[in-house]
Parts: C-alpha cells; sequence; structure tokens
C-alpha cells in the first residue's frame, strides 16, 4: 500500500487553464540525452554548483577514463535537468558533508569498504536513495555493499528509491521515504548518512524534508542550513508540496490536453507528472477531429511540452512561462482546490509560498502521519 493511501479521500478542484485552441506550431531544438534528461534550454543555469569531498573511497578505478566520461555525460544530464550547473565526479570517489552532527548528506557508497568509512565516523543507518537503473550506470555492485553492512551488524542499510532528475517523482516519493528515514533514526540512532548518486538533488532533498517536518527546521532556515555545509540544489517546490499533500490530503483532478491537428501523424507531451526524459501519446479522437490526452494530476503547477510528428513544441493559446534567455518556453497549468468550504486552498498557498512554516498542530500531524505510513519493501 502506497503511504499516500492514508491521506483522506479526495475532493473536488478545478485546473486554471486556457481553452486550448488551434496554433502556429513553433519548433523548439531539443534532444533528449542518455540518462533521460532534456536539452531544451528551458533550464536557468544561474546557480554553479560542486560536491565537496568529505572523504575518498577506497574503491578500485582501474577503468578511470571511463568513469570519468560518464561522469561527465551524467553531469551534463544533471544540469539540464534541475537548472543548475551541477558537477559529479565518480571516479574520484564518495563525497559527502556533516549537516547536522547527526545527519550526513552524500554521493553513493562504490564498493563494500565505503561501509567501513562511514561506521568510522558513527554512522549507524545508510539510507539509499537509488534506483537501479542509477546503479547499474557507475556499475555500483549494490547487493555487496548491502550483504557487507549486515555482516557488520552494528549498520543498517536501507534503500528507499526515487527516480533521478524527476522533481515530480520526488515529490510523490518523500512521505513513504521519509517516513522510512524516520523509523530508521528512531531505530538505529548514532549518525545517518543519505545519499542518491551525486548527493547533490535527490539525497539533500530528503535530508531538508527531514529538518522541516522532524527536527523543528522553518524550511528557509533549512535550506540555509544545508547550503552553508553542502553546495547542492534541492527541489524547494517538491518539498513544499509534499508537505501540503500530507496536510491537505492528496487530492486529484483530471485534466484534458489537446492539441487540434488533423494533418499530423503523431502527438506526445513530455513533461507534466512523468518528467522531461519521458513522453505520453495524444490519441487521436475522429468525432472531435483532433489529439486528446487525459491525465489525472495532484494540485501543483506542471510544465510540459508537445513533440508533433517528432519536433518539440508549445501552444501559444495556452499559458506559457516566460521566455528564458534563449527565448524558449513552455506550456503550464495548474490544479488548485475550488471548493471555498474546504480551506485547504489556503493552507496550501501557504505552504508552498516563498517561506512556509508549520503551526504546532501541522507538525504534530506530520509526526503522526510519518509513524503510522505503512513500510515499504527494500
Amino acid at each position: 500500500m502506497n503511504c499516500l493511501q492514508y491521506l483522506s479521500s479526495f475532493r473536488s478542484y478545478a485546473v486554471q487553464i486556457h481553452g486550448f485552441k488551434c496554433n502556429q506550431r513553433k519548433s523548439l531544438p531539443c534532444s533528449v540525452n542518455m540518462m533521460g534528461g532534456i536539452s531544451s534550454g528551458d533550464a536557468p543555469r544561474s546557480m554553479a554548483v560542486k560536491a565537496t569531498s568529505g572523504s575518498t573511497s577506497s574503491a578500485k578505478k582501474n577503468d578511470s577514463e571511463s568513469e570519468g566520461k560518464k561522469s561527465e555525460i551524467y553531469s551534463h544530464n544533471m544540469t539540464e535537468a534541475m537548472g543548475a550547473v551541477l558537477t559529479y565526479r565518480h571516479d574520484l570517489g564518495m563525497n559527502y558533508n556533516f549537516i547536522r552532527p547527526d545527519l550526513i548528506v552524500g554521493s553513493c557508497l562504490q564498493a563494500p569498504e565505503d561501509v567501513d568509512k562511514l561506521r568510522k565516523i558513527g554512522v549507524k543507518t545508510i539510507f539509499c536513495l537509488q534506483q537501479d537503473p542509477d546503479l547499474e550506470y557507475f556499475g555500483v555492485d549494490i547487493g555487496a555493499i548491502q550483504d557487507y553492512a549486515k555482516e557488520c551488524g552494528d549498520i543498517e542499510h536501507i534503500r528507499a528509491r526515487i527516480r533521478d532528475f524527476d522533481a515530480f517523482d520526488l515529490r510523490m516519493r518523500l512521505p513513504a521515504v521519509v517516513s522510512n528515514l524516520y523509523k530508521a533514526v528512531n531505530r538505529n540512532g548514532g549518525v545517518t548518512y543519505i545519499h542518491c548518486t551525486a548527493g547533490l538533488g535527490r539525497a539533500p532533498a530528503v535530508a531538508m524534508a527531514y529538518m522541516f517536518w522532524v527536527q523543528g527546521y522553518k524550511l528557509s532556515d533549512a535550506h540555509t542550513e544545508l547550503l552553508s555545509k553542502r553546495s547542492c540544489f534541492p527541489k524547494l517546490e517538491a518539498i513544499k508540496n509534499a508537505t501540503a499533500d500530507i496536510l491537505t490530503d492528496l487530492k486529484k483532478e483530471v485534466v484534458t490536453l489537446t492539441w487540434p491537428d488533423k494533418k499530423c501523424s503523431a502527438v506526445e507531451v513530455s513533461g507534466l507528472d512523468i518528467g522531461w526524459g519521458q513522453r505520453m501519446p495524444l490519441k487521436f479522437d475522429e468525432e472531435q477531429g483532433s489529439w486528446t490526452l487525459k491525465r489525472e494530476l495532484p494540485e501543483g503547477r506542471y510544465e510540459y511540452k508537445y513533440i508533433v510528428d517528432g519536433e518539440w513544441t508549445y501552444n501559444e493559446y495556452e499559458l506559457v512561462t516566460t521566455p528564458n534567455k534563449d527565448g524558449h518556453v513552455n506550456n503550464f497549468l495548474t490544479v488548485v482546490d475550488s471548493d471555498p468550504n474546504s480551506g485547504y486552498g489556503a493552507v496550501r498557498k501557504r505552504l508552498t509560498s516563498d517561506d512556509p512554516d508549520l503551526t504546532k498542530e501541522e507538525r504534530v500531524k506530520i509526526r503522526q502521519f510519518l509513524e503510522s505510513c505503512p513500510d515499504e519493501e527494500e
């Protein structure tokens, strides 16, 4: 059972989106890279960050040139997807930073020997956010690492998978993931090591959510504390929306996308809740003479683009983002609560504002939610 199924029943709400009208196609040069990111020029690149090395693993690097090339590709994809210039060097080994005396954020373990390095600094829980493809890309033998940690007996290795470069999956997975983390910390004590692949996106976001939901931080204070210790780029909007999801219930609405062009042979959409590395096909409606897609989405703001006969484009008659420095834009839609009596709209608006904080009652509710959330199988 998914953790978010513990939220109350869904309620009705509206979609703020212009009507879909015919438009002139505007092609935007885009390319999907090897790791599923999109190179569209839409993401801002005003922040350059690089992980600092807190420790170097003794993992063998016989094929350093190959690892260096993979790191270069991964860093490029991460930069394109995350909207900041991010660099990860897998060939330099594990790196990390203490965010608090009991909380470390870092890059992935590469070999069983890295478990010993963490044990020496008091780590009792290794909290891995990587999916199997992440591990396979860099050739990490997660089974060997898990087996060695189990043999040690004084450290627990836990996996709680979140898709890389995907802010929506991060939002949807955060409640269950932080619940697992919360229970592990209570069970094991000591220092907790949270990591993804590079330790620059998913791991910092999970650490921030834990600090915000459990350790009493205001979100802006957790962000400041995190960045003062480690250069990284956590997706704040995902944390804000996940917070609101817990406190207002996970409400959804069916939205309909339409591309009214009879002459094209295939229409797809990318973005929305599936990320830029994936596409969903629209179906042609003979009666309406247009391409349509129905999709159920939780409250929030979603950007997307159409791919029409292989060309990336946007609809100028739908809502569009502000052009970036290259003049590129996306379409977007916003799903909001339309019930004036629910009170949830005001709560979500507050929790997704620039500087949200939690009331005492909200912190208690989140704590109760994390404690009651069903455990997930690794």
